[in-house]
């Protein structure tokens, strides 16, 4: 298994209002990248965190910094705090107040992705026949999901395999959802 100890390295800009981003950066043992995000918040809720791949040249191991001095933000320090609690021991997210966005039909998928545990996963098939749809409209909805890992549409597999991840099914995305399956104790 991978080593689950990851240390956050964030690098944060922007002042935080209404419409701030900020960009995160997880140091991994993905080979020479990093796993990193870019979370956007509006009205003091997560409008979106998405996950990617990046250079891990020049990076700094094993510290924790936060660089703007906007980041004593409550709801700031919160996301921050557990996603370095989730990738330093894979434990479940708490509730972080989020601005989804979609259709009905995507919020109510997004609704069942969070009822997976930490270490489990569903199929595509098994959330669809919950939510009287098909695995295809699930896998849809997964695409679209907003807030990566929060709301874990890396836990929804295929009846056959891993499936895609980000609206992909091959590539660096899907390395992406090894890894957090495997940093939870997941093995396909």
């Amino acid at each position: 298994m991978v080593n689950s100890y990851l240390i956050l390295l964030l690098l944060i800009y922007g002042v935080f209002s209404m419409g701030s981003e900020f960009t995160a950066y997880f140091s991994t043992q993905m080979g020479d990248s990093i796993l990193g995000f870019h979370l956007r918040f509006q009205a003091q809720k997560l409008l979106s965190l998405s996950a990617s791949l990046i250079s891990a040249e020049g990076a700094e191991k094993n510290q924790f910094v936060i660089s703007n001095t906007n980041s004593h933000n409550k709801l700031v320090q919160t996301v921050f705090r557990q996603l370095r609690c989730y990738f330093s021991s894979a434990i479940s997210l708490q509730t972080i107040p989020l601005a989804l966005q979609g259709t009905l039909f995507q919020k109510s998928v997004w609704h069942e992705l969070s009822k997976i545990p930490v270490g489990e996963t569903r199929t595509y098939g098994e959330i669809a026949h919950k939510l009287n749809s098909s695995a295809r409209a699930v896998g849809n909805a997964c695409r679209r999901n907003p807030v990566q890992i929060i709301v874990p549409c890396h836990r929804v597999v295929s009846a056959k395999g891993l499936g895609g991840y980000a609206g992909e099914t091959q590539g660096r995305q899907l390395d992406i959802k090894r890894w957090l399956l495997n940093h939870e104790g997941v093995s396909l």
